[in-house]
């Protein structure tokens, strides 16, 4: 785990040097298999096929069985029931729309007072919820949902992760009441409606409600009896009272109902049998949406309300999901885009009057997520429209100005300006200014192809207002550095597949009477809407189809890449007193040098994260100055930065870039003034090296200046011991075997009697003899036994009469973590982990060896963004040093 926890300790593992004396072969054998059975059970959870499955199959399914479903319903008769829809039955799909955003924007209102009364304006609440649904409920949760709106909304306020999650939970607190209650007074007043979906006896349906409604009652009891906490460890988190409780209940009726009733007044009067039916078939579709992953539930939403209803066939029902869609969906995020863009423009001339600044502040984090989600549905909406056949007398407008060929490359030209702006979507999500550059090119290429491709001015005026929008709100994006617009991670690719599905899906359905030939694909007419479509399709499928493989096969950089290494960084590790410094000579990370070339820092890019390793080398100012440069270097990157294994020395610049402090062990260095091996506590090492003396064998320390004629016999020694641990060689923090890398330091050796090298380490030494330590510590199979020990006796006498001042044992993970009540989380875990993983790594063990030498032990620190990022870091670290997944499993 640590940097200096992997220095190979006595020529072995850290895991396994304790191990020898105090655990049986047996418990050694299940101790080493066990490691290797978790890791199968991690690849197998880590698997991609896993993660995406479920969502994969969900929409596969719900595009085949919707295709079955509308595969006798035809494009013009959707059309013709849209057109027909009564204005009273919109304005009431509108008004029921409204009663659930009211609900949506009170969750937050009421989780706010019971959390964190006052510390935000109730507006900002407010508007955050319902904001953050209509985002969230356009892109779906596969990546974003209403969470991270709140999250970015919250935290300018001041609130912590803990706050901000206990609101999240209350507020669904109110969403799952509402339910309980609701269904349970369905069930219970209409016991014949759920049994018209679900095959169950009515006296037991009714029974199922009565039980869900005293469910609620005890629940309301509860919280009404006494003050209510959730605690987790020192962290508590005040449960509403009963009165609030009722009110977010309240709150969840209006949502849900709201939500459900849009949809309702839409559908044809005939089709519903009862209120309790459309109930359960809606909460269905809700759900299977949500498992899809694709944006909005698009597809498994609809196939799910058609097969629940028995709608098979029926334009209107088609008809009344796509208004549900348009009024819903489409209508709430417009709303928050258009009113957000406002807000930027007056607040970039200095026209918001206080409470209306206060109110922007808030929502401003919120501007990369809203564009993002604003892009990719000017996508759908280009790639939508080339999907479905034109008008035509728009068409035959065009027949008298402009040759077909400039339809047919308009048409293409709007289809793949669509496909790139549902991918350029991720780029604007990470705020970078190259994709909103090209998100404006391909908003104007599609407002030109609208036009072109057959006069549809309504696309158009909503390409032309996504391009103001967007305008409008350019000062979010500034990021610039090495980050590709088509490299996207799992997430994005799931969801950009199961959308692409969806809306090659309603292209079929549209031509569905059309007789598939192949000269469909080379035909050219003004009335070839089929061909246009097969041709809009393929560009489409190739364009995503090449960023996925881009995006699988250049999902992360090379860990192990070799770089050259700047001659002024090694001069600064020559002139370091710390020896961890050398480990900047492995080759495999990049350097941030000051414009004085007094200090550097070592880091490596995961594509995700900047990791440095350790302080920077050098100059304290300088250092300083370089923590702040890789900081803003991994911002406009849009990057996490971290800084792992750090010393206290820096810790006040870590904590003013904001980062936190995580312990994450303790280093012990041995006072090597006086050293000798007497005394009971160093008596293996003692006996060790009498024992090699008396069977003659030598050390010896080689200079790095004649060091290539062994350089074969070191290979071999290390190729063997490698074999023998069944690994591969280590990275980042730790040395590995090359020759390049060898050839900077001494090395200590032990020959055998006949002057064959049986073992051997490469030392680092500090400037100015004050620091000295062992990197590989590699022996062959046919060593003895008291090898490694006598080898490491001799190096800590030779440096005591070299001068050294200490000599560093490396580091114990986790070591002087405290697992206390009143301890932050993360040293909980550290602690756990210390106390209880003996099973797979012997930190206790390790540090009781280290204790030996009666060490001063000092500590180590990862400084890393707070919340959930610290896990991904430790993980990202553990990559870079295992070169990879595999080698992490190995």
């Amino acid at each position: 785990m640590n940097a200096k926890t992997g220095r190979e300790f006595y020529g072995i593992s850290a895991k396994e040097a304790p191990e020898r004396s105090t655990v049986s072969e047996k418990a050694s054998m299940a101790a080493a298999e066990a490691p290797t059975r978790l890791s199968r059970v991690i690849r197998a959870l880590e698997h991609p096929a896993v993660k995406i499955a479920v969502p994969v199959i969900i929409g596969i399914l719900a595009v085949f069985v919707l295709h079955k479903l509308a595969s006798h319903v035809r494009w013009v008769d959707v059309k013709a029931d849209i057109a027909a829809a009564q204005p009273a039955v919109l304005l009431a799909a509108l008004a029921c729309t409204a009663l659930s955003f009211v609900g949506i924007a009170a969750y937050d209102f009421l989780a706010m007072r019971a959390v964190a009364p006052g510390r935000m304006p109730a507006r900002v609440s407010m508007i955050a919820g319902a904001a953050g649904y209509a985002i969230s409920g356009l892109l779906g949760v596969s990546y974003l949902t209403g969470t991270a709106v709140r999250y970015r909304v919250y935290s300018a306020f001041g609130l912590d992760l803990v706050k901000i999650t206990a609101i999240v939970a209350i507020s669904w607190s109110g969403f799952v009441s509402a339910l309980v209650l609701g269904f349970g007074a369905l069930l219970a007043l209409h016991p014949a409606g759920l049994s018209a979906v679900i095959n169950v006896p009515p006296a037991l349906e009714t029974s199922l409600g009565l039980v869900l409604l005293a469910g609620f009652g005890g629940y309301l009891l509860w919280l009404a009896s006494g003050k209510r906490q959730v605690k987790s460890g020192e962290y508590s988190v005040d449960l509403p009272g009963a009165a609030q409780a009722a009110g977010l209940t309240l709150a969840g009726i209006l949502d849900v109902s709201g939500a459900a009733l849009t949809l309702y007044v839409l559908m044809p009067p005939d089709l519903v049998p009862n209120i309790a039916v459309f109930a359960t078939v809606f909460i269905a579709a809700v759900g299977l949406g949500i498992l899809s992953h694709a944006p909005g539930g698009l597809g498994a939403f609809e196939a799910t309300i058609i097969a629940g209803f028995g709608a098979s066939g029926r334009s209107d029902v088609l008809a009344s999901l796509l208004l549900y869609r348009l009024i819903y969906t489409v209508l709430p995020f417009a709303v928050s885009a258009f009113g957000l863009a406002i807000a930027a423009a007056l607040a970039n001339r200095g026209r918001l009057q206080v409470t209306s600044s206060v109110l922007w502040r808030s929502l401003k984090p919120v501007v990369p997520i809203l564009a993002s989600a604003l892009a990719m549905l000017a996508g759908i909406v280009l790639l939508v429209s080339g999907n479905l056949p034109a008008e035509g007398s728009r068409l035959d407008i065009l027949r008298d100005v402009v040759p077909l060929g400039v339809i047919e490359a308009s048409h293409l030209a709007g289809s793949l300006a669509g496909a790139l702006l549902v991918v350029v979507a991720a780029g604007l999500y990470r705020k970078l200014y190259r994709a909103w550059l090209f998100a404006m090119a391909l908003i104007g290429v599609g407002f030109v192809a609208s036009l072109a491709k057959g006069l549809d001015w309504v696309e158009a005026v909503s390409m032309a207002a996504t391009l103001v929008t967007l305008g409008l709100l350019r000062p979010a994006f500034y990021r610039a550095e090495g980050v590709s617009l088509f490299r996207l991670d799992r997430r994005w690719i799931l969801s950009i597949l199961v959308l692409a599905a969806a809306i090659l899906w309603i292209g079929f359905f549209a031509y569905d009477h059309v007789e598939y030939r192949n000269a469909l694909w080379w035909q050219f007419s003004w009335n070839g809407d089929a061909s246009r479509f097969l041709r809009a399709s393929l560009v489409m499928a190739i364009v995503l189809v090449v960023v996925v493989v881009n995006s699988l096969i250049n999902h992360r950089p090379a860990v192990r890449q070799t770089r050259e290494i700047p001659d002024v960084v090694k001069r600064l590790v020559a002139q370091s007193e710390d020896t961890e410094a050398n480990i900047a000579l492995t080759g495999d990370k990049q350097f941030l040098v000051s414009d004085d070339e007094t200090a550097f820092i070592a880091y490596a890019d995961t594509g995700t994260s900047l990791i440095a390793n350790g302080d920077p080398v050098g100059d304290r100012k300088a250092g300083e100055a370089l923590i702040w440069t890789l900081r803003e270097r991994a911002y406009r990157a849009g990057k996490r930065v971290a800084f792992y294994a750090v010393s206290p020395d820096y810790l006040p610049t870590y904590l003013d870039l904001g980062l936190s402090i995580l312990k994450i062990g303790e280093v012990a260095r041995v006072d090597l003034r006086g050293f000798t091996l007497e005394g009971s506590i160093r008596k293996d090492l003692r006996q060790a090296r009498n024992r090699a003396g008396r069977d003659g064998f030598v050390f010896e320390v080689v200079p790095r200046a004649e060091l290539d004629p062994i350089l074969p016999d070191l290979r071999a020694i290390s190729d063997a011991w490698l074999a023998r641990k069944q690994g591969e060689e280590k990275g980042f923090s730790l040395g590995a075997f090359t020759e390049d890398y060898m050839r900077n330091f001494d090395v200590a050796v032990l020959r055998d009697p006949e002057g064959r090298i049986v073992a051997f380490a490469n030392l680092f030494q500090g400037a100015n003899r004050h620091e000295l330590s062992l990197d590989l510590m590699r022996y062959l199979p046919d060593a003895p036994h008291f090898a490694m020990d006598a080898l490491f006796a001799e190096m800590m006498l030779w440096g005591a009469a070299a001068g050294f001042r200490w000599a560093s044992l490396g580091a114990a993970p986790f070591a002087g973590v405290q697992n206390r009540k009143l301890a932050p989380l993360w040293n909980r875990i550290g602690g756990f982990i210390y106390e209880h993983g003996e099973h797979f790594y012997r930190f206790e063990g390790l540090r009781a060896y280290k204790e030996k030498f009666d060490p001063v032990w000092s500590p180590n620190y990862l400084a890393c963004p707070g919340g959930l990022a610290a896990p991904r870091i430790l993980y990202e670290v553990n990559v870079l040093v295992s070169g990879g997944l595999r080698g992490l499993m190995k």
